[in-house]
């Protein structure tokens, strides 16, 4: 795992790699520590990450336009800042977890974890994913998401009105950022089950879900049992 830590404070910032490194152990590939927002957007700019932890405050500069200029990329990002003011902002735009200063290092491995398991649910599901369009960033209400396809490290945002979006996170880490309504039923797609009409029997055992839209999708085996048991 590749992290990014961007923290002014050395004193912080110390104690944030120091907790990092531990909790990470042998999965932790690389670890650097940013300054000033200027610093973080250069490091940004030319080496891939999996995951930002980014203070809102360094020497006066807000975090937050950092965060609405990378919501959209492929690492998950986590908030550790002082100003929990911010925190239902910063969950809107779709980072994974906030986590409030003063901080413990299990508070921080909680945070990580949802980094790390794909199964595990932010606290607070994002109001809007950002998604990259010639140039500039577009939010798209999560609202609006019917389904998410996976198409190799990206993923396929597939809306209500049948326009489709690409988003730069894997359908791993989208996971975590969505609703509860939002399930896993292939390896390949998440579905807003509200939308689901019937689960539809195929030839060879296999499933299908149907959705109130006339489209069908594949179900995984080992997927079946679970969604049949949360659409009873």
């Amino acid at each position: 795992m590749r992290v990014l830590v961007v923290e002014d404070e050395p004193v912080v910032a110390r104690r944030v790699a120091q907790f990092a490194r531990r909790i990470l152990g042998e999965r932790l590939e690389w670890l650097q520590v940013s300054a000033t927002f200027g610093e973080a957007q250069s490091t940004l700019a030319g080496t891939p990450i999996d995951v930002l932890l980014l203070d809102l405050n360094l020497d006066g500069s807000d975090g937050m336009s950092l965060l609405d200029a990378h919501v959209s990329r492929s690492f998950h990002t986590i908030i550790i800042s002082a100003n929990a003011d911010q925190a239902l902002a910063a969950f809107e735009r779709g980072v994974i977890d906030f986590v409030a200063k003063p901080f413990s290092e299990q508070r921080l491995a909680e945070a990580l974890r949802r980094v790390t398991d794909p199964e595990a649910r932010s606290p607070h599901a994002a109001r809007y994913l950002a998604v990259r369009k010639s140039g500039r960033i577009e939010l798209v209400g999560v609202d609006d998401v019917l389904y998410v396809r996976g198409a190799d490290d990206y993923s396929e945002l597939v809306l209500r009105d049948g326009r489709r979006e690409l988003h730069d996170k894997s359908l791993e880490r989208l996971q975590g950022l969505l609703p509860a309504d939002f399930e896993r039923i292939h390896r390949s797609y998440l579905v807003r089950l509200s939308a689901a009409k019937a689960l539809r029997p195929q030839e060879g055992s296999g499933y299908e879900l149907e959705l109130r839209s006339g489209e069908r999708l594949p179900v995984g085996r080992t997927r079946y049992p679970a969604l049949r048991e949360r659409l009873l």
